[in-house]
């Protein structure tokens, strides 16, 4: 509604919920194009969140393998 041209204080008067809520659920769930991609903010969020995950498991296999190495 928001990007239709409603102002985020009148949804807050009609809905309920704060100012500082709508902005952030409208940034949230915003959808960008990248090369041919729709993504929202979530979905970066998750992504980056799977990415950390990855990043960290990497890492514990890495020092296995040292370890693994010196006693061969």
């Amino acid at each position: 509604m928001h990007n239709q041209g409603r102002s985020y204080t009148d949804l807050s008067a009609e809905y309920g919920p704060s100012v500082d809520s709508i902005r952030n659920w409208v940034k949230l769930y915003a959808v960008h194009e990248v090369d041919g991609e729709k993504w929202t903010q979530a979905d970066v969020n998750a992504l980056q969140k799977e990415n950390d995950k990855l990043r960290e498991e990497l890492e514990i296999l890495k020092r296995a393998a040292v370890l693994l190495s010196k006693y061969n």
